[in-house]
């Protein structure tokens, strides 16, 4: 069963490399007769394939009654683009080899269609050239000073908004129901679920978001999903796969919360809090307290990954971490999260 499709349109440098794909619509596990009907039209064999549309696909595209209505109706858009028309079809979930085979990837995570860990990005950053993202499109760096000259010519500024790998995702799409106070904060390829509210120092990395009515003033690594209801303070971190957490998939359960300048290098189970300042990595050493406040054991903090109702500290007396039951989940602000 075919796993994915997209209908996109790409920006190519003068050598002809691909830069980068737009796809308005990605398709996850389409019909087997909708995937037939489009490799029949447009005469593409079987298999992961990447296939620039010339003229006359498109026009077959748009015309032929075997196609999806949204599908055609896309296709009648695009014909006379001067961007490059591509079509991207995924039957496995392998290695990606091509730059619109990322990017149609990326689309499917940030259009929520697919969640983090739910698609192999292995190999993607040496398919995804660093690039100029400026107010003008994405622009190869070899070529930047000659576009730079000829803006200044024109009397125009040419704003180079970020030099990287990712653009932002929402120059690719804006999922519902969210709020995002920083746009560039945010990688294409996150999954923001509804309900998420952004703040100016949150930042989600590529394949990692939030399930949903979460409050994110921290940081989001690569890799890492936070559960609905919880809280990120500001200046906290997680430890993503990419920094540090190895093949660790860490993660944030529902309803707990990341004090401020906080951090975890494990995964947090739901109703968990973590004080503020405190950075538990996996190696911690994390005193347990019962409830009545008597000492149970000294253990690494990796032992209590994924627990639930845990609350992470340091004892102000003696400096050492401690761990008791967590006696108030939190609840956030209905009122402060409403993005409606």
């Amino acid at each position: 069963m075919t796993i994915a499709f997209g209908l996109g349109l790409g920006t190519k440098n003068l050598s002809g490399d691909w830069l980068e794909t737009f796809f308005p619509a990605p398709v996850f596990q389409p019909s087997a007769a909708e995937i037939d009907a489009l490799r029949t039209v447009l005469d593409i064999p079987v298999g992961n394939q990447t296939v620039e549309i010339d003229t006359a696909q498109m026009s077959r595209l748009s015309e032929s009654d075997a196609i999806n209505p949204a599908l055609k109706a896309l296709a009648t858009k695009f014909s006379g683009s001067a961007k490059h028309p591509v079509i991207v079809i995924i039957d496995e979930d392998t290695t990606a080899t091509s730059t619109p085979e990322v990017y149609l990837k990326l689309h499917l995570l940030s259009h929520c269609l697919v969640k983090p860990h739910g698609i192999n990005l292995d190999g993607i950053f040496g398919l995804l050239p660093n690039l100029a993202w400026t107010n003008e499109g994405p622009i190869d760096l070899e070529e930047l000073p000659e576009r730079q000259l000829q803006a200044r010519l024109d009397g125009r500024v040419l704003e180079v908004k970020s030099v990287d790998k990712f653009p932002q995702m929402t120059d690719y799409t804006v999922p519902s129901g969210v709020r995002i106070a920083d746009t560039a904060r945010v990688r294409l390829g996150a999954y923001i679920g509804t309900g998420t509210t952004i703040m100016h120092e949150g930042f989600v990395n590529f394949n990692a978001g939030t399930e949903g009515a979460s409050m994110i003033e921290g940081r989001i690594s690569a890799g890492v999903m936070v559960g609905k209801g919880s809280d990120l303070g500001g200046g906290c971190s997680t430890m993503g796969t990419l920094s540090g957490g190895g093949n660790i998939v860490i993660s944030v359960g529902e309803n707990s919360l990341i004090g401020a300048n906080a951090g975890i290098g494990i995964p947090l189970g739901n109703r968990c809090t973590v004080e503020s300042g405190l950075y538990i990595t996996a190696g911690t050493k994390v005193t347990l307290i019962d409830n009545h406040g008597d000492v149970v054991e000294s253990i690494k903090a990796r032992d209590l990954a994924g627990k639930d109702d845990l609350l992470f500290r340091r004892n102000s007396t003696n400096g050492r971490v401690e761990c008791l039951s967590n006696q108030s989940a939190v609840e956030l602000n209905e009122a402060l999260h409403a993005n409606n």
